[in-house]
């Protein structure tokens, strides 16, 4: 890995560029293993300048308060509650606008780095409303973002702006320096509005992180502390519990075999069965991923009812230890702010403030609000994970995500088709990708995402599933593309959720691009639902809808290669499949039940 360039691939991989969809798969995923991406190490020098920067900028505008005694003074003010109410505000901003989770080359974003604000704000771009078909306060037109959209997105940004810059008002009961209350219940009032109409960028502003803890403030400040601590160890326990699968072992392989400070190849081989050749997770890596579950849940419990001492003391070593390591392993995605706001939390609200009693928390109203967002929501998503993102499921970084597979056919030139029509949030990722290397380079970056994908238990079920969506099964008569590259490019933004870049998705740009039947096909595979050990899958069409739907069963995703033995041999059970049309390679005509 050079600072500048990326790391030169092995020969057999550079060789491989000619070769069918898993011919391809194979060696990259192999050199991956060892290698991780290959990104060059100037870039991650750029992501620790970056969250430099947000810290930086976070004490400069906080320091700036009245009150509180200006940036020199933050060891006397960081434990003031206006403080922690400010971090939310800027945290939402920051995330929103497009500076945060998912920006730059680790989250697939190039040139430019971020979509988020820049798209968000135009009318006419593509939007994403919740639970389409039975949502009628989605508004119209269904797909396109409309000026009250725009209005709404702006509005948060502009709310969370204001109260971030304002120097509070001060408490008549208690004097403690707060924010304006009826500023804040307009922001989620405005807040909750976008994500009725618009869950991409609602979701990016992450709600039941943020949102969930302004909620809190708008109650008397003898409830905040002890508020706060629910809402954060409810992201603890809700992201350990999703950990709870069989995929999370294979997370924890491939998200350290990616880390910029592990060098050493004998350690990474030690992650996988027996590399090269079988690269299904190792004892290794599940025994680390059974140990970031008993952390992640464990150890929060003992940070709210230890009320600090040494025991405390101790689990906030622990848990500041874990989202440091978290952090430092740059994870694809790279929400990295995310873990610094963590870690803020962990000694604001259980080093400076741990002693405080549970029950100084007095307020009923507030108590059930943290249980259905913090509890109920995360456990209705783990167990219907189609109704629910997996951001307020909290099911984050766990490999059990909907995922999506595009294919684009090549004799029709689709893909160029949907680069040339649509207004997008940038150009398409491989375009984005030739302005910085030759052509082969791009796609061979394109095929490492591909393989990053295959690496996870879910990505062999989409590679089994490829054959399924590809009309006669010519599947190189297609050229697929992950869901996630297209999110970023058509939404705005990309962060692991399908739901963002599925059959709903398809339609709203069938509706300009006017493709043909069977020249663009979409995957859907769901998560996981936590107490049922298969997947449910769909195959689209963006002309004839509905193509293929069936289910994989986990189990089977876990014994096979990334690369499935270059014969694309998966076992699916299909459920529902429409007959081929000769005319257009595989639009539907009556249904067959009951197909395996």
């Amino acid at each position: 890995m050079g600072f500048i360039n990326p790391a030169v691939p092995p020969d057999n991989v550079l060789q491989s560029r000619d070769k069918p969809e898993l011919e391809r798969i194979k060696p990259i995923a192999q050199d991956w293993a060892v290698n991780g991406f290959g990104s060059p190490s100037a870039l991650y020098v750029l992501y620790l300048l970056k969250l430099a920067a947000f810290v930086f900028v976070g004490i400069l505008i906080i320091g700036r308060t009245e009150g509180l005694g200006g940036v020199s003074d933050v060891g006397d003010w960081w434990t003031e509650p206006i403080v922690f109410q400010k971090a939310l505000c800027y945290m939402v901003l920051y995330e929103m606008f497009g500076f945060g989770s998912s920006t730059g080359p680790l989250g697939f974003r190039f040139i430019p780095p971020m979509g988020n604000v820049w798209y968000w704000a135009r009318p006419g771009t593509l939007r994403v409303p919740p639970w389409q078909a039975q949502n009628p306060l989605a508004g119209s037109p269904g797909n396109r973002r409309s000026i009250v959209d725009v209005a709404l997105y702006l509005g948060v940004l502009g709310l969370a702006a204001y109260l971030l810059f304002s120097n509070g008002t001060t408490d008549d009961a208690t004097g403690i320096l707060r924010l304006d209350t009826t500023i804040l219940v307009i922001l989620l009032v405005v807040w909750a509005a976008l994500g009725v109409r618009d869950q991409v960028p609602f979701l990016c502003g992450r709600p039941e992180v943020y949102g969930l803890m302004l909620f809190v403030c708008l109650f008397d400040p003898a409830n905040w502390i002890v508020g706060w601590q629910i809402a954060i160890v409810c992201i603890w326990l809700g992201a350990a519990a999703s950990k709870l699968t069989r995929h999370f072992g294979s997370v924890v392989a491939v998200m350290v075999a990616n880390t910029p400070w592990q060098r050493s190849k004998t350690a990474k081989k030690m992650l996988w069965r027996n590399y090269p050749e079988d690269l299904r997770a190792s004892k290794v890596a599940e025994y680390s991923a059974h140990a970031g579950f008993a952390i992640e849940f464990f150890v929060p419990l003992v940070l709210l009812f230890s009320y600090g001492g040494t025991v405390g003391k101790i689990a906030v070593v622990v848990m500041v230890i874990f989202h440091i390591h978290i952090t430092s392993t740059l994870p694809i995605a790279v929400p990295l702010e995310w873990n610094l706001f963590m870690i803020f939390g962990i000694l604001f609200l259980f080093d400076h403030y741990g002693a405080v009693p549970l029950n100084t928390l007095e307020s009923t109203p507030l108590l059930l609000v943290l249980l259905v967002v913090g509890v109920a929501i995360p456990i209705w998503g783990n167990m219907r994970p189609d109704q629910v993102s997996f951001l307020p499921a909290m099911r984050y970084y766990a490999g059990n995500w909907a995922t999506t597979q595009w294919l684009f056919r090549k004799d029709t030139a689709a893909e160029d088709k949907l680069d040339s029509t649509l207004v997008k949030s940038s150009p398409l990722i491989v375009k984005q990708l030739e302005t910085l290397y030759d052509p082969d380079a791009a796609e061979l970056f394109l095929d490492k995402a591909r393989a990053f994908r295959s690496m996870h238990p879910h990505g062999r079920a989409l590679n089994g599933l490829l054959k399924h969506a590809a009309p006669g099964g010519d599947v190189d008569a297609y050229t697929v593309r992950e869901g996630e590259f297209l999110s970023g490019v058509l939404v705005g933004w990309n962060f692991g959720d399908a739901h963002w870049h599925g059959h709903n998705t398809l339609a709203a740009v069938q509706e300009q691009c006017r493709f043909a039947p069977g020249d663009v096909r979409v995957i859907e595979l769901e998560s996981q639902p936590i107490h049922k050990q298969f997947q449910r899958y769909r195959i689209y069409d963006a002309v004839d809808g509905l193509v293929e739907e069936g289910t994989v069963k986990v189990k089977d995703m876990i014994e096979h290669q990334p690369w499935l033995d270059l014969n694309y041999g998966f076992p699916i059970d299909v459920e529902f499949r429409a007959e081929e049309a000769p005319s257009a390679g595989g639009a539907p005509r009556a249904p067959v039940a009951g197909v395996k």
